[in-house]
């Protein structure tokens, strides 16, 4: 019986959830960033190619 109450009572594998959710939290904002750092990047290259384009 104690077994099980002090099973239950351990809080250790709380953290590791916590610290797993963090990250997941994290990751999320990494790709949101990334992909608006994308959409800026293509619209740059287009720009510059139709600058050469145009320029020539």
């Amino acid at each position: 019986m104690s077994l099980v109450v002090r099973f239950l009572k351990n809080e250790s594998g709380a953290t590791a959830v916590e610290y797993g959710l963090i990250a997941s939290l994290v990751c999320v904002a990494i790709l949101a960033a990334l992909n608006n750092f994308g959409e800026a990047t293509e619209s740059l290259y287009n720009y510059i190619e139709t600058a050469i384009i145009n320029a020539g």
